[in-house]
């Protein structure tokens, strides 16, 4: 297990401002990133290379303009853009402006037969945080209340400390961090580290998911 600490992640928000404001990141262990689309029942599109060019493929298709989109399905319908990667092992999904990752029903499927880490905030700061493995939740909490956790390690010795040390306040008090701890802990428990140099090195599988 790594030593991350949240002061590790202060660069994401002022790297990614956009995924600062609302974002779901989803790393499922031991499967490719075409598995990782299809357990998200997504169509798959382009390959794009590094985060920047996953943000303005998002731009884009937000403002109704992706072309690749319209030619895939009606864009009538509800989809959400997931764009997916790997990383030491892992599939990793990133959410512009997304939650699926984060639902319990998407999780059930996303985690089957492995195991899953992840992590959402939105605009409104309302935030969320899930370790799961083979359909069990061990860990769900807002990064913004850590002191109040579910799950089946919710309670369990260590837990406490393994969230002490990645920054989380378990006295009940706001804190500046809790996003950055959030990536904090998903790296400890994933054992999986990157900064802004990897994630601009990475392919990207572009893929667009049903909103349930």
């Amino acid at each position: 297990m790594t030593a991350a600490h949240a002061t590790d992640y202060t660069w994401f928000e002022q790297r990614y401002p956009v995924l600062g404001e609302a974002y779901c990141l989803t790393q499922v262990q031991g499967i490719g990133a075409d598995e990782l689309l299809r357990r998200f029942d997504a169509l798959t599109g382009r390959e794009v290379t590094g985060l920047d060019a996953v943000l303005a493929a998002w731009e884009t298709f937000d403002d109704g303009e992706d072309e690749e989109a319209e030619a895939l399905f009606d864009l009538d319908e509800d989809r959400l853009l997931v764009a997916v990667t790997e990383f030491d092992g892992w599939a990793f999904a990133v959410e512009p402006y997304g939650y699926l990752g984060s639902l319990r029903e998407v999780i059930l499927r996303l985690s089957e037969g492995t195991r899953l880490v992840s992590h959402f905030r939105n605009v409104n700061a309302v935030d969320h945080f899930n370790w799961w493995e083979h359909g069990v939740c061990r860990l769900e909490f807002e990064p913004l209340f850590a002191d109040q956790r579910f799950g089946s390690d919710a309670e369990a010795p260590g837990t406490a400390d393994l969230l002490t040390a990645c920054g989380f306040p378990l006295n009940g008090e706001r804190y500046e961090l809790h996003t950055e701890a959030a990536f904090a802990l998903a790296e400890r428990l994933t054992d999986v580290r990157f900064g802004p140099e990897r994630l601009e090195a990475a392919t990207f599988r572009l893929g667009y998911a049903p909103r349930p």
